[in-house]
């Protein structure tokens, strides 16, 4: 995908493989047949720019043809760069997708927005008696967003047992190591300080993901995050651990080259 495009995020969607893996082949209740599905639990990505992650996993399950992941960031394409989704109101109530690909429920890309739009979705099962869960993925360089700790704590405030966040702690951002550029940690504390249960796990193994992951469904009273500690660009060994492929596409030769590595 990145490559046909020549632009992208490949660091922080290889990073987040196994979570998206284990979210929609193990965890989630959806159904590709019916994207708009009220009692869908939801998945939020708020790390929208790696997008092409859960474009790739979104295909695997059905929601779109995978001929169409190579028109990535293409003019007229409903893949944009970032997480994208347009809806107008549908007969019902219901909401109608516009060019965006259907299995995106959230317009992403200015970090930090996407957890307190879960705390929306969230309440809103609350208040319609629907027993839906809603996750959020957030990087770890996200986190110096202030809005991330206004919604931590207005999550923790209504008990929201339904909402589960994942941060995907591969410890680099765009401009470099997030402890240089801020430093987070002591995270499990910090969330536990904000009324959160908190788990940490090894975000590329995937069992502990899946049992991260259902052991959350037993939390009753407050909201769960997932510390998953990942690499960034894991599989790639040109890319792990490598702050200039947050961003970079690779080109055809070296996208040869990491398609080897990952086979």
């Amino acid at each position: 995908m990145l490559a046909a495009a020549g632009s992208g995020h490949p660091g922080g969607s290889l990073s987040a493989v196994e979570i998206l893996c284990a979210l929609y082949l193990c965890v989630l209740r959806h159904n590709p047949a019916e994207p708009l599905w009220p009692d869908r639990d939801r998945f939020i990505l708020s790390k929208g720019h790696a997008v092409p992650v859960l474009y790739a996993v979104l295909a695997e399950c059905g929601y779109f043809p995978e001929e169409e992941l190579t028109t990535l960031r293409k003019l007229g394409s409903r893949l944009q760069g970032h997480a994208f989704a347009y809806f107008q109101p549908g007969t019902e109530g219901l909401r109608t997708p516009i060019q965006s690909p259907p299995g995106i429920e959230m317009c992403a890309g200015s970090l930090g927005q996407g957890l307190s739009f879960s705390i929306g979705q969230a309440l809103a099962a609350r208040l319609d008696g629907r027993d839906y869960r809603v996750y959020c993925l957030l990087g770890d360089g996200e986190l110096g967003e202030g809005q991330v700790w206004e919604a931590a704590l207005a999550a923790a405030h209504y008990s929201l047992d339904n909402l589960v966040a994942i941060v995907d702690r591969n410890r680099i951002q765009n401009d470099g190591f997030v402890d240089d550029i801020l430093r987070t940690d002591p995270l499990i504390e910090k969330w536990e300080a904000f009324g959160w249960r908190a788990l940490d796990i090894d975000g590329h193994d995937l069992r502990q993901v899946i049992d991260a992951l259902e052991k959350a469904r037993t939390v009753k009273g407050k909201p769960t995050v997932i510390i998953a500690h990942t690499i960034k660009g894991k599989g790639v060994s040109f890319m792990e651990n490598t702050a200039s492929w947050h961003g970079r596409a690779p080109n055809r030769e070296e996208a040869e080259r990491a398609l080897a590595e990952l086979a």
